[in-house]
């Protein structure tokens, strides 16, 4: 009976300690993240301690751990984090058909909510923009944090000619083509207004890699002459780096606030 009993506790600790992901469990900021394979791209996962209801989920494109603040802020909280590498794909048709994969498997292999909110730095935002625009039922929110949202901005006009060429020829574009080219992130924009998706972002007034003239200020005046809703959060002399905010309270309380309700306080 005694011998039954210590191998009952064994199994039942096994079970609950099985995770339900795949892949390497390792260490991330005091949490547990996975790395696997979906859609033949690595994907990584970082798990809360205690999951919130209904799993809350933050989707980060593009420079997985650079200023991580909010999104560690984010898994006190109680949401899961996720990423899905799709390098140098600059946010165009191929990358979305992959986000589309990883969204389907997040959400109905492991139960995330059917809204996630998306984050993007610098050209991370041609990724949640772009995806966004595609899927606006499925976003509860945007926070771009100094995010290209326009190729001729960057990388066209202030990054090398090697990104400018993967870009055109990610998106299929001639030269001439991207002169005219409708599908940035600052056009199509009533698909997300229509969706109630609400937006943040955090710039830097200094900005020379990603100007924000030519990228946020469109932006949000076409998402604001919409009828959409934008806030900006400018930091004063700060260029393109460094990302965030030191106290990333203010983006916390907005994604709480247009996921699950709360202020965060």
């Amino acid at each position: 009976m005694l011998l039954r009993l210590c191998l009952w506790a064994v199994l039942t600790t096994v079970a609950m300690k099985a995770e339900p992901f795949p892949g390497p469990l390792t260490d991330w900021n005091g949490f547990d993240r996975y790395d696997f394979i979906v859609a033949d791209r690595d994907v990584i996962v970082v798990v809360p301690d205690k999951a919130v209801p209904g799993k809350p989920w933050i989707w980060r494109a593009r420079f997985w751990g650079h200023a991580p603040e909010t999104d560690i802020a984010l898994l006190k909280k109680g949401f899961h984090v996720a990423y899905c590498d799709v390098v140098d794909m600059f946010g165009a048709p191929p990358a979305i058909a992959i986000w589309n994969l990883f969204y389907a498997e997040m959400t109905e292999t492991y139960g995330f909510a059917p809204k996630v909110a998306l984050e993007g730095l610098s050209r991370g935002g041609l990724f949640i923009y772009n995806w966004a625009k595609a899927n606006p039922e499925k976003v509860a929110c945007i926070y771009g944090d100094a995010p290209v949202c326009d190729i001729k901005s960057w990388p066209r006009d202030h990054s090398g000619p090697e990104n400018w060429a993967k870009c055109l020829a990610v998106y299929g574009l001639t030269e001439a083509e991207a002169e005219t080219f409708t599908g940035n992130p600052i056009d199509g924009l009533e698909v997300l207004v229509a969706a109630g998706v609400p937006l943040l972002h955090v710039v830097g007034d200094a900005d020379t890699v990603v100007p924000v003239a030519e990228n946020t200020a469109v932006l949000a005046a076409r998402y604001r002459a919409l009828g959409g809703s934008i806030e900006i959060i400018s930091k004063p002399g700060v260029g393109h780096h460094p990302h965030g905010l030191e106290d990333p309270t203010p983006i916390v309380e907005f994604i709480l606030r247009h996921t699950v309700g709360e202020n965060g306080s």
